[in-house]
């Protein structure tokens, strides 16, 4: 039998505002909430799994009833491997919405007692993704309206390796 936890699963490459918003609020629902951060490395993330992690980690310390992991392999498998019911994912956009429609029932062809719950942002991260803020921020743009502080200093120190 399942605690009901749910399973939040994503690169994180980095966590946003938007990330941020959709856990706390997923925390209030759940009684034990697993961030999943996902390998991933047909994406070609800008930090490595272990800085991910330990960014999610960081950031989100104050919030209870978490659990932040790191894995590899397909997301639905890792939920059914630890007995986890419910993923968890965000809906920012209709542009978002084929593509996560898509994942969802292709989830339950693998795994069918894993179910997929949508959330949306609150307006103000509707528009936030780890790939424009990845951009922003290497090119020397502000990204802290978008980012913790302390993913801030870290997209600042990698735009710098990345242009010296």
């Amino acid at each position: 039998m399942t605690d009901g936890a749910a399973l939040y699963p994503g690169t994180f490459d980095p966590i946003t505002n938007g990330h941020l918003d959709l856990i706390r609020r997923a925390a209030d629902i759940f009684p034990r909430v697993v961030v999943a951060v996902a390998s991933n490395p047909g994406k070609a993330p800008l930090f490595s799994l272990e800085e991910r992690v330990g960014m999610v980690r960081e950031v989100l310390g104050e919030v209870e009833h978490l659990e932040i992991v790191g894995y590899t392999g397909l997301t639905v498998g890792f939920a059914r491997d630890n007995g986890i019911r419910v993923m968890v994912r965000g809906l920012r956009a209709v542009s978002d919405f084929e593509f996560e429609f898509q994942l969802a029932t292709m989830s339950r062809q693998i795994a069918p007692e894993v179910e997929t719950v949508f959330l949306t942002p609150t307006e103000q991260f509707s528009f936030i993704s780890s790939t424009m803020v990845r951009e922003i921020a290497l090119f020397g743009g502000d990204v802290s309206k978008f980012v913790h502080p302390m993913v801030e200093a870290a997209l600042k120190r990698k735009a710098a390796e990345h242009a010296g």
